[in-house]
């Protein structure tokens, strides 16, 4: 029997919408492995990007700190403004046959790792050529990280399934993006940044086969040549899950901006760093089959709400810990881990579900989620320039000791991610679970 052809979609790919064909998501862990494993890589690249970077360019090459925040400001704009454009490439890249789609995400690939190497092994070591190679190194490191992190956000939401299915595809992504996060945290200073280039190269020559092999997206026969970068905002659900997710993300940005002052000067803790960020980064990979579980019986929105509500407690909690403080921060690591296992599981699942309800699944994920990872990052920059001007206002400096200074690193640690998380649930209550048709 031929299947029902969808306006712009292909009766080949209509049928994988509806079944479980040979190149369908099955579940399981082939299927599991084959799609997530590239979110490994991406996720081991991200941290030395935004991390070892600055610190390895200050000390080895001397560049002033005011220079190289400005070099990467301005490639971190270029990145975010270029997403929804990436994604709008990746639409029409899913309308090629499945061999074209993987020799350009293998072309990225290529040109990432030899970006990532070309960033900590220049062949200048001071004056302005070395600035103009860490410029142009950086813009084409990050708009390679881009297409590949937008592609394959795309080609997950392109499985298509119902509630519980998209939340194990976005899991398997995200709780591989936080096994490589481990990785690229231990790896560099135990193995140097030469060998961490090489893992990281392999690591995504291997995913990429993977992935070659992974259950195949749907697959449009054609779309219209009108860009449709702005459709997503004339879908009210999407504005609505946007305005969620942005409140909600730049909670959980807050305290990943302040966690290691928090570390070295409200906890006096700074040698047990590796044990707080290892016990956060597992818990909340370890945390995603629950997440998963709640989605089938309760449902994506109060799924995500009930991990909201898990991080204000924590987080109101944490205000009462003082310096050596180490176990019970631990558990604080342990309990917020395990809730950012909800922001990274299912916000992406409930964006899939909008896609297919309004009609564009198969032909335009990746303007979507062009859009949501200018979000993303949009919630750093805005963690960032909210937390950071409040402390210093209040009378914050690094390494302070004064009662002032560490209660408004406190309260810009603790309850300020806890106003926004409260906001956030607010919101996804009241325009999601209470009015889900509005």
């Amino acid at each position: 029997m031929t299947p029902p052809t969808v306006p712009g979609i292909s009766p080949r790919a209509a049928s994988r919408a509806g079944d479980t064909s040979a190149a369908g998501w099955r579940g399981g862990w082939r299927d599991g492995l084959g799609y997530g494993a590239l979110g490994l890589p991406l996720a081991f690249v991200a941290l030395p990007l935004y991390v070892l970077l600055p610190n390895h360019y200050a000390s080895e090459f001397g560049v002033p700190l005011a220079t190289l925040g400005a070099l990467l400001l301005g490639a971190r704009l270029l990145d975010a403004v270029a997403d929804p454009w990436i994604g709008r490439l990746a639409d029409h890249a899913f309308t090629r046959p499945m061999p074209r789609v993987l020799a350009a995400l293998a072309f990225a690939a290529v040109v990432l790792a030899l970006g990532f190497h070309a960033l900590f092994f220049p062949p200048l070591r001071s004056g302005t050529g070395l600035l103009v190679w860490c410029a142009v190194a950086l813009a084409v490191t990050y708009l390679a990280y881009s297409v590949l992190s937008v592609a394959h956000q795309a080609w997950g939401a392109r499985l298509g399934g119902d509630d519980g299915q998209r939340a194990r595809i976005v899991s398997w992504r995200e709780g591989l993006a936080l096994a490589g996060v481990l990785v690229a945290s231990v790896l560099p200073s135990l193995a140097g940044l030469g060998v961490a280039s090489a893992v990281f190269a392999m690591a995504l020559a291997v995913s990429l086969a993977m992935l070659a092999r992974a259950p195949r997206p749907m697959r449009v026969a054609r779309l219209s040549a009108t860009p449709s970068m702005a459709l997503p905002w004339r879908t009210p659900a999407f504005r609505r899950l946007l305005v969620i997710y942005l409140v909600n993300g730049t909670a959980s940005a807050v305290p990943a901006t302040l966690v290691l002052f928090f570390i070295r000067d409200r906890l006096q803790a700074p040698t047990y760093e590796p044990l707080f960020l290892a016990s956060y980064f597992a818990a909340g990979a370890l945390s995603m089959p629950l997440w998963v579980r709640a989605v089938a019986r309760f449902g994506l929105a109060p799924a995500w709400l009930a991990g909201m509500l898990m991080a204000v407690a924590t987080f109101a909690w944490a205000t009462l810990l003082g310096a050596g403080d180490v176990a019970a921060f631990v558990a604080v690591c342990v309990a917020s881990g395990a809730a950012l296992g909800a922001d990274l599981s299912l916000p992406g699942a409930m964006l899939a579900g909008v896609v297919q309800r309004n009609g564009h699944a198969g032909r335009h994920e990746g303007a979507y989620f062009g859009w949501w990872n200018f979000a993303t990052k949009l919630n750093l920059a805005l963690a960032a320039g909210i937390a950071l001007p409040l402390l210093g206002a209040f009378g914050y400096t690094p390494g302070t000791r004064s009662d002032d200074g560490l209660q408004a690193l406190t309260l810009a640690y603790c309850l300020l991610p806890c106003v926004l998380k409260m906001l956030a649930a607010a919101l996804l209550h009241r325009t999601w679970i209470r009015n889900p048709l509005s």
